[in-house]
């Protein structure tokens, strides 16, 4: 068996309760990482805007750390920030380090989405909103992860839609920025031994798909059918992995072929 060499290496997932996050998180935690889960308590949307994303309640968000304890994680902890929060994003990495230890792993995976979304639909406030999260998020949690001068590994989780999507120009922008941030921290940081990879993930069922999506969706998939979060967590793990030792500023679509 391959080992990755994860175990006992602290990992902080953003947005991870709930579809891909907590997939991801699962998959550390049975490796025998040390788990920081971060949660969004979540808020109203504006009037005249739907989040096209959940927040799951505390209730949620605490089982699953008890879950991830008993899975491999005796030392699982839940940290909530509002990531559209700049002092939030500052003191969320002190955070985990201070309660599980110094981050080794980071995989930013929080993201916002909100419709309607297309170009006749931008306002500022919403694109800030979007950036805020997929964008200026995920590059600030890396820039204080470099300051902490140790070797590390950053995975961000990206979309096929920073390539072309229709009806969704925050979203998809604000990824495709994402991407571009991973390219620059990789090169800036590889000499400080942090590796900075991306994956971009095509349509996955986390429950938001209906069944009438999902048949219009798959022909449009060479691979024939939708995506799993496990799909896309076994990718955030190679990336972190000792078998990914060597790569750094990429950006892979775990997609089935959607969108090439």
């Amino acid at each position: 068996m391959i080992d990755p060499g994860l175990r006992g290496r602290t990992v902080l997932v953003t947005g991870a309760v709930g579809g891909i996050g907590e997939a991801t998180a699962r998959a550390f935690a049975r490796l025998g990482a040390r788990m920081a889960v971060h949660w969004h308590p979540g808020a109203a949307s504006p009037p005249g805007v739907s989040y096209a994303h959940t927040s799951p309640g505390r209730e949620q968000a605490e089982a699953l750390v008890g879950e991830l304890r008993e899975e491999g994680a005796p030392d699982a902890v839940l940290i909530p920030a509002d990531l559209a929060d700049r002092d939030a994003v500052r003191t969320l990495l002190a955070a985990a380090g201070a309660r599980v230890g110094p981050v080794d792993v980071l995989v930013n995976n929080a993201a916002h989405c909100e419709l309607p979304d297309g170009f006749g639909d931008l306002t500022p406030d919403g694109l800030e909103r979007s950036y805020r999260v997929n964008t200026f998020a995920p590059a600030l949690l890396t820039a204080a992860l470099a300051r902490c001068g140790r070797p590390a590994a950053v995975v961000n989780i990206s979309t096929d839609a920073a390539r072309a999507f229709p009806g969704q120009t925050a979203y998809g922008t604000s990824k495709a920025a994402l991407e571009a941030v991973t390219r620059a921290a990789a090169l800036d940081l590889g000499p400080h031994g942090i590796r900075v990879n991306a994956v971009a993930p095509g349509p996955v069922q986390t429950g938001w798909m209906p069944r009438e999506l999902v048949e219009e969706v798959v022909p449009r998939i060479p691979l024939r059918r939708v995506g799993l979060p496990e799909d896309i967590a076994d990718a955030v793990v190679f990336f972190a992995s000792d078998q990914a030792r060597w790569i750094t500023g990429q950006v892979v679509q775990v997609a089935g072929g959607h969108a090439l």
